[in-house]
């Protein structure tokens, strides 16, 4: 391989990423229980005992991936006005949109692109896997 091919690869090789914010939404969203709990705080205010219900799960279980939702900013709390010891969930939707828009940037069906390798661009004289083609 030429010192110009090389360079071409490792330009090829450069992988953007998605956001801070994009990348913590995906991360958390990952796990199934934080879904069904961001996806429930989707439909409006919810509080911990409402999200145990309906989850099935004890009460600390979903504090802790609450937690980790409002430590990342998904998701904002504040107490009942009613009965201080409720605590109730909202989403953040500044936080949510700001995310949003990282995955729409780098996820979005017109960013796929039909670039070809640069063996193939040369026709892939000499590569294993045209060897065996032929």
């Amino acid at each position: 391989m030429s010192k110009s091919e090389s360079l071409e690869v490792e330009a090829a090789g450069v992988v953007s990423d998605v956001t801070p914010d994009a990348a913590e939404l995906l991360k958390l969203l990952a796990d199934r229980t934080r879904r069904q709990i961001f996806l429930l705080a989707m439909r409006g205010e919810v509080c911990n005992c409402e999200l145990a219900t309906a989850l099935g799960l004890p009460q600390n279980l979903v504090s802790h991936h609450i937690r980790k939702l409002r430590e990342a900013g998904l998701v904002d709390e504040h107490r009942d006005p009613h009965d201080g010891r409720w605590i109730h969930y909202t989403v953040n939707l500044p936080t949510l949109a700001s995310a949003w828009e990282g995955l729409r940037e780098a996820l979005h069906p017109a960013a796929v692109s039909t670039r070809l390798p640069p063996c193939r661009r040369r026709g892939g004289e000499g590569t294993a896997f045209n060897q065996r083609l032929q």
